[in-house]
Parts: C-alpha cells; structure tokens; sequence
C-alpha cells in the first residue's frame, strides 16, 4: 500500500509535463492572433495573408468560449500622414444650357459720326498803289475768294485813305458786299464818316485824307467762289458829299475764313 506522500509526488509528476505543454501552445494561439488583427483590418480582410486556417479559427474560438482572455485592448493612435499631391484637372463638363432671351431695350437714338479734315488756313489779300478813286456812289475794289466750308464765317478788313468834304453838312458810307448782297449774318459790315456845316471862317475848304479801316465778320456764306467788293454810298436822311478813297496811298482787302 502506498503513502499519502508518495500519491502526492507521484501526482505532481503525471500533472507537470501537461501544464508545460499547454501554455506555449495558449501563448502561440494569442500572438497569432494579435498578427492578425494588426494585418486583417479594414479593407485588408482580402488579401492572402489574412486568411485563416480551419484549425487556428477553432482554436482561437475555443480560447474565446473557454474564458482565456476576452477582448482585446486597443493600442494608442498612430501620428497624422502626411497631405497627398493635389490630384489632376477633371474632365472639363458638358456646356450648360444656354439661357433665356433677356428683355427688350428701349429704343435708341441715332448718332451720326462725323469725320471732319483737320483745319486749314484760308486767307487772301488784294492790294492796289494809290487807287485815287473820287466816285461818291457805286464799287470801288472787288476781291475774289474761295471759301472752303458752309459752316465757317468770313473775316474782311479794308485799309485804305479816306476822305469826305463838302459845303453844308454831308455823311458817306464805306461797306463790303459778298456777291454783290451786304451780309445779313448778322449785320452789314461797314464805317461812316460825317461832315458838320462849316463856319463861314473855314467856308468848308477842309480837305483831309485819312487811313481808315472798315472791319467784321460775316456768316451763312455758302462754300465756293465769293466775290467780296469794297463800296462807297449815302447814309440814311443825310446829303451825300464829295467822297474819295485810296488817295496816294496803298489800299488793301484781306479776306479769312474762321471756323465757327
């Protein structure tokens, strides 16, 4: 009959090689496991290293069912990656549908663009030695002149000696004409010289000449060929006296046309 004692050892020696054996194989199942998680996750699950033999899944639900461990802890979160290269231009899309007709505008006021030829200076001179013309009445120099544009005027100046004189009181006029019309645009161009009764002293023997000027502008002369004259006349309710124009001297017409 055996002792106690020797029961006990003999136990402890049957026991010991099944508990050594076991738990590496535990261990094994558990590190197995733990690979697989770290490569089975997410879209991973396909690959070829992630499939699982019949025998370790038995195992592993086995260690599960039987209460070796439980569940498994979750490691820390990794460090952010890094931002991807931007991606490349997307086809361009397809044209949109083109819009609905706007509304009607307002009726619009014609513009006429004119071109106009820059400017150029236009201007004659007549000039006579010493005309001595004594007429009291009528033309005394014509000058002939081309006018360029409708919408211009025309400067005229007359230069010449002038002289009136006569026994009782007596008035002459100097004025241009412009084909053979005094201007209208906006008033006759011309000069006047009047002449008192004397006294019985001077018994109106004065016989003066002086340079005088008759000047103006004068509009709404067509363009073309313009024949401007210099005329002698009466003045209005006055006598006409003994005029003379040009005496011993040079007379001048000097016509120019300006824009407006």
């Amino acid at each position: 009959m055996v002792s106690l004692p020797t029961r006990l050892v003999l136990f402890i020696l049957f026991i010991i090689p099944f508990c050594g054996t076991e738990k590496p194989r535990q261990r094994g199942l558990r590190q197995r496991d733990a690979e697989y998680v770290e490569r089975c996750t997410g879209r991973d699950t396909d690959k070829q290293n992630c499939t699982r033999h019949s025998t370790d899944a038995q195992s592993t639900h086995v260690n599960v069912v039987g209460g070796e461990y439980s569940d498994c802890l979750q490691g820390p979160a990794g460090n952010p990656g890094r931002e991807g290269n931007p991606g490349a231009n997307g086809i361009p899309g397809t044209p949109g549908i083109p819009g609905r007709d706007g509304l009607k505008g307002e009726k619009g006021e014609c513009m006429r663009e004119i071109f106009e030829e820059p400017w150029r200076t236009n201007y004659k001179q007549c000039a006579w030695n010493s005309l001595n013309y004594g007429i009291d009445l009528g033309k005394i120099a014509e000058c002939t002149f081309t006018k360029l544009r409708s919408d211009s005027a025309l400067r005229v100046l007359f230069s010449g000696s002038l002289r009136l004189k006569c026994k009782t009181a007596c008035c002459q006029r100097w004025y241009f004409t412009f084909n053979g019309a005094e201007c209208t645009g906006p008033l006759p161009i011309e000069s006047i010289i009047y002449l008192d009764q004397g006294s019985p002293e001077l018994n109106s023997t004065i016989n003066i000449h002086r340079t005088s000027a008759v000047e103006g502008l004068c509009e709404g002369i067509h363009a073309g060929l313009v024949d401007v004259a210099i005329w002698v006349g009466t003045c209005a309710d006055y006598p006409r006296g003994d005029a003379s124009t040009g005496w011993n001297s040079v007379s001048r017409v000097i016509i120019e046309e300006l824009p407006k």
